[in-house]
Formats: structure tokens, C-alpha cells, sequence
């Protein structure tokens, strides 16, 4: 087993003024030079296995805490599209593995965890693509592994990594940090958050009148980019963004009380407050604090990024009604009421007698579906499986075999989609329920 395995990557990191996490040059550059040596041991077992008859796409993603309603929805969606192509992809029999990358003692995606089944999808023998991750701070450790793979690279398709800067110029250094062979290997099927935070303030302020905001971030990568992307583009508008900083201010997930802080809020007297981040670092606390301290939806707004769709918990609590969610896709209501879409969730609730959890369990199968084209024009080898989506013409799904209902092409450069939808959602009588489609512009 790789010596790397047991150890995290990122241990070296340093955390940036707002507790975002960072790595230097230097620091990546010496990580990627494990790395490496790493995958060139771990690889060993699988060379003889490329180009076999059965081959192994895996999910990763987090299995515990808060979101494992929505990731056990998400694997069981893709467990019934492959009962339904009868486990093929052309002359390919597929097996489907499922990884976990949360732990129980944090309760949500874990970065340790994610650097070591990193090397696992490089170890594992026939595996050739992965399906994930949900959050994009586990994406940006596995990728450039996966990106190093000697047998590679391995390719890698997201049905919810939204953050910006694993496909695009966004922070330092992105996205090439992320692919050290100089190749791409990392593809989604959702839109990014500089679309999505952009979105959620004209949103903001053109439909909900909101003049003055304040913006909070969970420190993290991806919080901190759609809270930096809806900051940019609420000041375009010409709201007045109460919070200090590019992405406003941080919230501390190993806090008990978030009183003070909305009583600091409070002062200022905002008509919104916008979070950006995650419901798994503590964000039930934070709306009951917002609650308690500045009342409900109708006295202050409040906002937040799909880091908050797909919880239950949340949707239940009498402190989140009437609380605001941008999804960075189309929710069911949104799909063709005919197709490919509407009779896999028709076949989903019959199958297991309810509808998924959340809105993203759709976009797996839509991740799997680019997954298994590649697949089915390969030759059966990582390299081959990449190849097709970063290649010639990549991948089409063409709208009748969509289950998103609309056709869907792969940025052979990028790695990004075609489609860019927003959908506005309303927190009410418990549920997530579709207030609206945004327009992208």
C-alpha cells in the first residue's frame, strides 16, 4: 500500500486571514512530488487490469452527517440508471463502488479522507472514473491525484462541485495547480459559483428589493467563493454589502451561540443576511441565532447557496421558514414534465417509494451518464476514458437520453458544462419548494 495513504496532503497547508485554506507554490510543488511517487507504487497492482471486459466506476462522497440523506439518494439514483442500461457501456460490463469521504467524529466531508481514498480510486484495480465529490474542497485534494495517475489520468465528474477555480482562473493559481501532468481529468455537470452567487444577489435585489446586506462565509473553499461572488456582483447592483472583505465575514463552525454576532448585525441594520458555505459546519445554529436575535424572514431575510439544499434537518426547523436557497441546476419542477428525466424520477419513487433527497441526486446520474459515454467509446483504459471527454468532439448527452431534459455538452478545454441554471428556492411548510428558474447572465 502507498506510503502516502495514511497522510494528509494538505498537513502543510497554512489558513488565509478569513480561515480559508492555502497551500504555497513551494508547498503544492513538494506535495506533488509525493504524490507521485506515491501513485507510481499504488499503480503496480492495476496495470494488469486496463483494458478489462469489467470495469469499476466508484461515487465519492460523503456518507455521514448531515447530507447523507442526499448522498445515499444520489448513489441509489445511480445504482437504478445502471439496473436500467443493464450495467453496460458499449462492450463494457460496469461495477459501481461507493466510497465515503465523511467522517463520523466531523460529521461532514473530511480532507484526511479524501487524500486517502484519492490514492484508493488510483489503487483500486479496474476502476477508471469517479463519480464526485460533493463538496469542492475534497475535489481540489483529489483531483490533482488522480491527475498523476501513471495509468491516467483518471477522469473525475462532478454532479455538485460548483466552486469556480478547479476549471477556471478564480483564486492564485487555479485551476493549473490542479492538474500538475499539464492535462485535464476533472469535469461537472452543474454551473459554477460566480454564476450562482451572481445570480442569488440580482435575485436579492431585483425580486426581493434587498438595499443593504450583510455576507457570511464558512471559511471554507467553497463557501468563501459564492460569498465572494454574490459580495462582487450585490456592490455591481449598487446594494450596500455591510460586511467587510471580498466574501464578508467568517463564521466559526465550533461555536455553540452565534448571538453576538447577529447582535452585531443587528446594528447595522440589514435587510438580508447572506451565508455562504455549508449546513454541515454549524449553519442550524446559525439561522436559529439569526432567528432569535433578528427575527424571521419576513423582518430580515435570509439567504443561502445550495451548500444549503438537500437537508432535512434544516427544512424542518421553524427558524429556516421562509429562507431563501439558490441550486446551481434545475430541480425536478424545473425538468420537462416528458423524457428521460421525468420517467427516471417517475422509476426512482417507484422503485423506493419516495422522491430523492435534494436536488442533486439527478445531476449524479447526469455525471454518470457523461461517465458511461466515455466509457463506452474507450478502449477500456484510464488514459482512453479521459481521453474522450478532453478530446476531439467530447461528450454530447443529447437532450431524449438527458435526464436532466436538455442536452448537455462537456467544455473539451474546461471540463465545465454547457448548461447554466440557477433555481431559486423558498423554504416552506418544511420542505425546499421551487420559488423560481434565474436566468444566467
Amino acid at each position: 500500500m502507498a506510503p502516502w495513504l495514511f497522510t494528509n496532503p494538505w498537513s502543510s497547508a497554512g489558513v488565509n486571514a478569513s480561515g480559508g485554506l492555502y497551500m504555497s507554490s513551494k508547498k503544492m510543488k513538494a506535495v506533488v512530488a509525493v504524490v507521485a511517487a506515491s501513485l507510481a507504487m499504488a499503480v503496480v497492482a492495476t496495470n494488469a487490469a486496463q483494458g478489462a471486459q469489467t470495469l469499476i466506476i466508484s461515487s465519492d462522497l460523503p456518507l455521514q452527517g448531515t447530507i447523507k440523506d442526499s448522498s445515499n439518494s444520489t448513489n441509489m439514483a445511480i445504482e437504478l440508471y445502471l439496473k436500467s442500461v443493464n450495467y453496460k457501456a458499449g462492450k463494457y460490463t460496469v461495477k459501481f463502488k461507493k466510497y465515503d469521504d465523511a467522517t463520523a467524529a466531523k460529521g461532514s466531508w473530511d480532507d484526511a479522507t479524501c487524500a486517502k481514498n484519492a490514492v484508493a480510486h488510483v489503487a483500486n484495480r479496474n476502476e477508471v472514473a469517479v463519480m464526485g465529490n460533493y463538496n469542492s474542497g475534497c475535489a481540489k485534494i483529489q483531483v490533482p491525484v488522480l491527475n498523476q495517475d501513471p495509468k491516467g489520468p483518471m477522469l473525475q465528474v462532478s454532479h455538485a462541485n460548483t466552486n469556480p477555480g478547479l476549471t477556471k482562473a478564480w483564486n492564485p493559481g487555479e485551476p493549473a495547480k490542479y492538474y500538475p501532468t499539464g492535462k485535464r481529468n476533472f469535469a461537472r455537470v452543474c454551473t459554477t459559483d460566480d454564476f450562482q452567487g451572481s445570480a442569488a444577489a440580482q435575485f436579492a435585489f431585483k425580486d426581493l428589493g434587498v438595499k443593504k446586506v450583510y455576507v457570511l462565509n464558512d471559511t471554507q473553499t467553497y463557501g468563501q467563493g459564492v460569498a465572494a461572488a454574490f459580495t462582487t456582483e450585490a456592490k455591481k447592483l449598487g446594494m450596500t454589502v455591510l460586511s467587510s472583505g471580498p466574501w464578508g465575514e467568517g463564521w466559526d463552525a465550533k461555536q455553540s451561540s452565534y448571538e453576538a454576532l447577529m447582535n452585531k448585525i443587528k446594528g447595522l441594520n440589514p435587510d438580508m443576511i447572506y451565508i455562504g458555505g455549508i449546513f454541515d459546519n454549524n449553519g442550524g445554529q446559525l439561522v436559529k441565532d439569526k432567528f432569535k436575535v433578528l427575527g424571521d424572514n419576513t423582518k430580515v431575510k435570509i439567504m443561502g447557496p445550495d451548500g444549503f439544499t438537500g437537508f432535512p434537518d434544516l427544512n424542518k426547523m421553524p427558524e429556516a421558514a421562509g429562507m431563501y436557497l439558490s441550486f446551481a441546476g434545475l430541480t425536478a419542477d424545473l425538468l420537462p414534465k416528458a423524457g428521460a428525466g421525468a420517467k427516471f424520477l417517475a422509476s426512482y419513487k417507484k422503485a423506493y417509494g419516495k422522491d430523492p433527497v435534494g436536488a442533486y441526486p439527478i445531476y449524479g446520474v447526469a455525471a454518470m451518464q457523461v461517465i458511461l459515454e466515455a466509457v463506452k467509446r474507450s478502449n477500456g483504459t484510464r488514459k482512453s476514458v479521459n481521453a474522450q471527454v478532453f478530446s476531439g468532439k467530447g461528450i454530447t448527452i443529447p437532450a431524449g437520453l438527458s435526464v436532466l431534459g436538455k442536452s448537455i455538452h462537456i467544455d473539451t478545454r474546461s471540463g465545465d458544462v454547457n448548461a447554466r441554471d440557477i433555481t431559486i428556492e423558498l423554504i416552506k411548510g418544511g420542505v425546499e419548494t421551487t420559488f423560481k428558474a434565474w436566468p444566467v447572465k
